[in-house]
């Protein structure tokens, strides 16, 4: 609706006259404005032996259709994501965070109820998968844990989503996810697997330089479904994370040798049950750091990074027998009378100190102690 403001003038109209004169005002329909013309209001009325017209004043209503606004409301639109997140615990609301603050529609799903949760973030809480389902979100998050990452998308009701939705996981092992979401989702659903490198605790501050690991398994070839996987991954991005591509092979080779081992020492820290002290060192603070970073973890987490990724028994046997050959060189240190003492006339005669052995690098095949072959060859 438009409103016209109405004022009769003339040029003959003396300014006594003028000011007596009666302002009125109409109210039409947009789609009626332009009918507005002579004919609709008389042309001209008697007013003191005067003739008398009207003009507009003012236009009080803005114009329904804006072209310009709504070209900048179409851009914002596409560069905005309705993201569904699956599994609503530490992680998925640590990056719901991140999500909302750049302007993205988020949903969130969970066992538990966090719906006081997500409202304070930004998000939307849904209780029931078919419900979050039903508002066709364009990326679908993974972020539940790695051993209930199957049942959860066997679960889920499929049929109710776009078919060219994005499913994308943010586990920390990536070959695992890869092949269930390559078993279980039919060929017109997007997949990409990524693997902050970060979490709750390292990132709280801040992602710079954070690595974000990701590999775009299976991209559809429409330049909507294309920009769509880049859209997300403007979300780190603008994060100013480090973006690293990789195939999942890749990172779980890696992540065996650096996440695995890191969460294995931590754990191990953990139960000798280190305490601060007055002259704690700089070393020192850095492991009561590395145990207060791991145990915030759940157990999950560390017993799928051991039971979902083939490398890290290899990592795990080379631990021990790191620790053994760790040991032997520091024995091998000690004074010869000592050993005797400690060990008895077993150790006497032809001893030799042991220094420590070059374990084989990853991959080779691990060779059993060099006690267990002397004692074979002497069978």
């Amino acid at each position: 609706m438009i409103s016209f403001s109405l004022q009769p003038t003339t040029a003959q109209t003396p300014p006594a006259a003028a000011a007596t004169a009666t302002t009125r005002s109409f109210l039409l329909p947009y789609h009626c404005a332009h009918q507005l013309s002579s004919s609709s209001f008389p042309a001209q009325q008697l007013h003191s032996g005067r003739r008398q017209g009207y003009r507009v004043r003012a236009i009080d209503a803005a114009q329904p259709y804006d072209y310009e606004a709504h070209l900048v409301n179409r851009f914002t639109q596409s560069t905005k994501l309705k993201i569904a997140i699956v599994g609503f615990g530490n992680f998925g609301q640590f990056l719901a965070k991140a999500f909302v603050r750049q302007g993205h529609i988020v949903f969130a799903h969970s066992r538990s109820n966090y719906h006081s949760i997500a409202q304070s973030v930004g998000a939307a809480f849904f209780s029931d998968l078919h419900d979050l389902c039903e508002q066709h979100p364009d990326v679908i998050l993974i972020c539940t844990s790695i051993i209930s990452t199957e049942s959860v998308l066997r679960a889920m009701p499929l049929q109710r989503l776009r078919r060219n939705t994005l499913f994308v996981d943010v586990l920390s092992v990536k070959e695992f996810p890869k092949n269930i979401f390559l078993q279980l989702l039919p060929n017109h659903f997007d997949i990409l697997c990524t693997h902050p490198m970060f979490g709750p605790e390292s990132g709280k501050h801040s992602w710079q330089n954070l690595p974000f690991v990701f590999d775009k398994v299976r991209i559809g070839d429409e330049e909507s479904r294309v920009a769509r996987v880049e859209t997300f991954l403007d979300i780190f991005k603008k994060e100013g994370c480090t973006m690293v591509e990789m195939t999942c092979a890749e990172h779980d080779k890696y992540a065996a040798g650096s996440q695995f081992i890191t969460h294995t020492m931590g754990r191990i820290l953990e139960k000798l049950e280190l305490e601060s002290t007055p002259i704690n060192t700089k070393g020192y603070e850095t492991l009561l750091n590395l145990v207060e970073n791991t145990a915030s973890d759940s157990f999950d987490l560390y017993y799928g990074l051991f039971m979902y990724n083939k490398n890290a028994m290899e990592q795990l046997e080379r631990l021990d027998l790191a620790f053994e050959a760790l040991k032997k060189e520091l024995f091998g240190h000690l004074h010869e009378v000592l050993r005797k003492q400690l060990f008895g006339k077993a150790e006497e005669g032809g001893f030799r100190r042991p220094m420590l052995a070059k374990l084989p690098k990853n991959g080779t095949p691990l060779l059993p102690p060099q006690s267990e072959t002397v004692a074979n060859k002497n069978n």
